[in-house]
């Protein structure tokens, strides 16, 4: 090389890097045909790591401080390049600035629902999401396995391939959990650790290091979730209609007591099924008998007071006040009181 040709060489004194952008990843110093000026500085700011690459191979990785670039603090690349410990020429190298800041606020979800098993539905497809945040920790493999030689690499480029992962581990995370549907809501911040802790190992394999994994919602396809709205409703009603039952067997027991044709008929006025009608024929038989533990022993009756009760039940029966039941059952009752 020719002392002009040197001359005419321009060499880099200082690399680097503002971030001006978000969402950057990576980012390559503008090399082209420049040269890095031996003894120049290397300014990695915090939240921020160097990668020196040589010849397409990882050679230094420098960690946030400002760094003079010599033989002494790239011994890697002094070796890669075979230099003797006194040579002190300007040399080229590509370098990559990495950021370390951590990515918050990263959405995933299933954008196809998700088929898993459960106790209470059986086979049952579910969609959930959250969110999540993740940092790169080993530069030099996040630049081997995910980066490359790109210009700028970005959140975006890398979002796809992270959300497979994440869908991947929590299909895993939901089927191995055997946790109801019904009871995922309430568990939802542990189902998040277990995937979390699924995820890690896989985060770790391009070079960064996950923070946090939130779950934020699981939800049924609609169809599913409309059944489990009506049988919630028919467990709802199952618990009140007892009670329900018993409150209107209460007050229209008083209610009957003072209406033609007395208690005969309180069954079949409530019309709440046979549940209610049961309820009512424990009621009135409960009502009917009080009055006779509580009454004093009557007088025996005379045929006297017997025949016109008789002959007033005669007439109620012809207009169909009462049934032939009533009074049959009203008729003995007076014959037993005459015969005593």
């Amino acid at each position: 090389m020719s002392i002009m040709s040197f001359v005419k060489k321009q060499f880099i004194d200082i690399l680097q890097w503002n971030e001006d952008a978000d969402g950057v990843l990576s980012w390559r110093y503008p090399m082209q045909d420049f040269e890095i000026q031996y003894g120049g500085q290397l300014i990695v700011r915090e939240s921020q790591m160097a990668v020196f690459v040589n010849e397409g191979k990882v050679a230094d990785v420098f960690g946030p401080g400002t760094h003079t670039l010599t033989t002494q603090t790239i011994p890697i690349l002094t070796y890669l390049k075979n230099w003797d410990k006194l040579f002190e020429s300007p040399f080229k190298s590509d370098v990559y600035f990495m950021s370390t800041r951590l990515q918050l606020g990263r959405r995933w979800g299933t954008q196809q629902p998700i088929t898993i098993r459960d106790k209470d539905f059986g086979m049952v497809r579910m969609r959930a999401f959250g969110i999540y945040s993740y940092q790169i920790k080993d530069p030099g493999v996040f630049f081997k396995e995910v980066a490359g030689t790109r210009d700028t690499y970005t959140v975006d480029d890398l979002e796809q391939q992270l959300r497979n992962q994440v869908v991947a581990s929590m299909t895993a995370a939901f089927g191995g959990a055997n946790l109801p549907f019904l009871d995922m809501a309430g568990n939802q911040g542990l189902l998040g650790d277990t995937v979390k802790a699924k995820l890690a190992a896989d985060f770790v394999r391009y070079g960064l290091a996950l923070d946090s994994f939130m779950i934020e919602n699981v939800s049924l396809p609609e169809e599913i979730q409309a059944a489990l709205d009506k049988r919630i409703s028919v467990g709802m009603m199952k618990d009140v209609i007892p009670e329900y039952t018993k409150l209107q067997v209460a007050d229209a027991i008083p209610l009957a007591a003072q209406n033609e044709g007395g208690l005969a008929g309180l069954a079949a006025g409530l019309g709440v099924g046979l549940g209610a009608g049961q309820a009512v024929a424990g009621a009135m038989a409960g009502a009917l008998a009080q009055p006779a533990a509580s009454a004093p022993a009557a007088a025996a009756a005379t045929e006297d007071d017997i025949a016109p009760k008789l002959e007033k039940l005669a007439a109620l029966l012809a207009k169909g006040l009462i049934t032939q039941a009533e009074f049959d059952q009203s008729k003995t009752e007076l014959l037993k009181k005459l015969i005593g």
